[in-house]
């Protein structure tokens, strides 16, 4: 049987006997594991301040879409959400199963003047919020140069997180016969942190910074925000229809894979990892079930997926305690870095001696970098039961 006797200070009855005959090995059944924090690795810098800042930018979008349908095949004006996003000289499509390119000849605010069917295409009529791409760009020949359209990198940011335990061990606690271990400071010590370290996963994953006053004061705590926090672009609500638009459906290979078609209609990053709990992972599992099959002579049972090769990246399949049984993430590794505040990684202090024990204080500080939080997505509202 594992050793379960109370190894902090505590009254003497709990203490073990010394003369005790059992195997010197101690279980831990908690669950302890950070296969997140495992997958990302170490940052390659730390954090320089409280307030982690760093700089972002983006190429000009390609894609907008139609304000008010087009509902007459001679229409010449064309009104989009966006106008700034077009020049004089692009061709357009709308995706709206039509093969009709139009060539944009003027643009006022957000009405563009436009040759209906360019290059022999047929004209055809488009739905409201249909999507516009702008297949390229074409100048006159000899012809002034045009405007500029540089864009302008956007500062982010997010703050440090203080990560505390305490480990008290009584002198006689340290001075008997500990089975199973070599010293009690230092085993308590590796529990608390393994236990903060489990935190910082769970605050990569799901943390919030506070909405006001988020740099922290003496009676405000400092939180950092996790992945679930910065999405926005690509987070959707699951639906039994298998769009995004409701609640209660399960998690099907359809459902996935629109979600790696939002990331990679959107960003430039290769989607590389999907988070999931228990449910959730029994769910992609299920996706290779219907092929699977087995000779009489085969003695394992196989059902299991930790790679999906899917038509938008390769991604592994992470199991993890610490994300919403309902909610399934993805992202690119390359996008997110978990790094200390400078000379804050985890350690251990002494503090002061005041009875017969000895205190220390594990504590660390940490932070999450979110590079472009579009090569994020997520979906949530899944199917638990």
């Amino acid at each position: 049987m594992a050793f379960t006797g109370k190894a902090t200070y505590d009254s003497g009855t709990t203490l073990p006997e010394t003369h005790e005959d059992i195997t010197d090995l101690v279980g831990i059944v908690s669950p302890f594991e950070t296969p997140f924090l495992n997958f990302i690795g170490d940052s390659d810098k730390p954090a320089q301040s409280t307030v982690h800042e760093w700089i972002e930018d983006a190429l000009n979008p390609r894609t907008d879409a139609i304000n008010g349908a087009i509902s007459n095949t001679t229409d010449t004006t064309v009104s989009v959400d966006t106008g700034t996003r077009f020049r004089v000289g692009d061709q357009i499509i709308i995706e709206d199963k039509t093969l009709e390119t139009m060539l944009v000849t003027a643009i006022s605010t957000n009405d563009l003047t436009v040759t209906r069917g360019y290059g022999s295409t047929t004209a055809s009529t488009h739905a409201d919020n249909a999507v516009i791409t702008i297949v390229s760009s074409s100048e006159l020949e000899g012809a002034d140069a045009g405007s500029d359209r540089s864009t302008t990198r956007a500062r982010e940011s997010n703050f440090t997180q203080i990560f505390e335990d305490i480990v008290n061990v009584s002198g006689s606690m340290q001075s008997v016969n500990n089975v199973g271990i070599q010293s009690e400071i230092d085993y308590q010590t590796s529990n608390r942190l393994r236990e903060l370290t489990r935190q910082l996963e769970g605050a990569v994953i799901a943390g919030h910074e506070i909405a006001a006053n988020p740099e922290g004061s003496s009676t405000i705590r400092r939180t950092m925000s996790g992945l679930m926090h910065y999405v926005s672009t690509n987070k959707f609500q699951a639906d039994t229809t298998g769009a995004f638009s409701g609640t209660g459906t399960a998690l099907t290979e359809p459902i996935l894979n629109l979600l790696l078609k939002q990331i990679w209609d959107v960003s430039g990053a290769p989607t590389d990892y999907i988070l999931v709990n228990g449910h959730q992972k029994r769910q992609i599992n299920g996706f290779i079930t219907p092929v699977t099959r087995f000779a009489p002579s085969d003695r394992v049972f196989e059902n299991l997926v930790d790679v999906y090769d899917s038509d938008y990246g390769r991604v592994s399949v992470i199991l993890t305690r610490w994300v919403p049984p309902h909610v399934v993430v993805a992202g690119s590794k390359s996008k997110i870095k978990v790094m200390p505040l400078a000379g804050r990684s985890f350690q251990r202090f002494p503090l002061g001696k005041d009875g017969d024990s000895d205190r220390f204080q594990v504590v660390g500080e940490y932070t999450t970098e979110i590079m472009n939080e579009a090569t994020i997505g997520m979906v949530w509202g899944l199917d638990t039961a």
